[in-house]
């Protein structure tokens, strides 16, 4: 059966944050995620423990947490590139997934030039990141996203997350394969599924066009879920959408 949890970032945005877990539990699901949900990479002890509160007290888990990722509705799409912002941030986001029992912790690149000088300043974070998330038995996972919505992204594919993951060279750095993502920029993901699934650390899931919930757009989701049974971990719902029945198509 697969299992679906809710990126709290993007889904139930009409509440305060420390309100969604309990609106996700309401909805019927014990999982759920979240982008960096701090305005800098070490927020206050009582904000962090605000957070831990929300989630214990809704009795939800938090399966997956991205580390820092500067400002998002700005334009940034992490600072992997930036080593004082991004490792001043480890340690605070591996403790909070710790106590919260996340095991799976998003890197996000950053908005940054593919330059040798890039590429070894992120191969060397993440391996410092990877380092300090094994000691809470925790993988680090690397996405691509799609130029449309993020031209200045370098990782835009899975070819090319694959090789950062390769070139960092620790077992618990994994793919996450964000299918709208993938599929927005071209990608067979059916095929990728097929034969990268063992690569997979995270999933997430929205339709293309137009991010919706699953069956609004054109990607053959009947045949994903088919798919996608063989991956066993959590499914992120990460797509947008207003006003009720965002879960509808669940039971349709």
């Amino acid at each position: 059966m697969l299992r679906f949890d809710v990126n709290l970032s993007i889904l139930f945005t009409d509440l305060p944050l420390l309100d969604r877990p309990s609106a996700a539990a309401r909805a019927g699901f014990d999982a759920v995620e979240m982008w960096w949900p701090f305005d800098g990479p070490t927020p206050p002890r009582a904000e962090l423990q605000a957070l831990r509160s929300a989630v214990d007290d809704a009795g939800v888990r938090l399966v997956a947490l991205n580390f820092d990722a500067g400002d998002m509705p700005g334009g940034d799409r992490g600072v992997l590139t930036s080593t004082d912002r991004f490792l001043a941030n480890v340690d605070v986001a591996v403790e909070l997934a710790g106590s919260l029992g996340c095991r799976i912790l998003n890197a996000l690149y950053g908005n940054a030039d593919d330059t040798p000088e890039c590429r070894r300043a992120a191969t060397a974070n993440l391996r410092k990141a990877a380092d300090r998330a094994a000691d809470i038995g925790a993988t680090v996972v690397v996405e691509a996203l799609n130029t449309y919505e993020n031209p200045r992204y370098p990782i835009t594919s899975s070819k090319r997350a694959f090789e950062v993951i390769d070139d960092v060279g620790r077992d618990n750095v994994k793919f996450l394969a964000d299918l709208y993502h993938l599929h927005r920029m071209g990608e067979d993901v059916l095929d990728l599924i097929d034969t990268q699934a063992h690569r997979f650390g995270h999933v997430q899931i929205a339709d293309d066009p137009g991010r919706g919930h699953p069956g609004s757009g054109r990607m053959p989701y009947r045949a994903i879920f088919e798919r996608l049974e063989a991956y066993g971990g959590h499914i992120g719902l990460e797509y947008r959408h207003e006003g009720q029945g965002a879960f509808d198509w669940r039971t349709a």
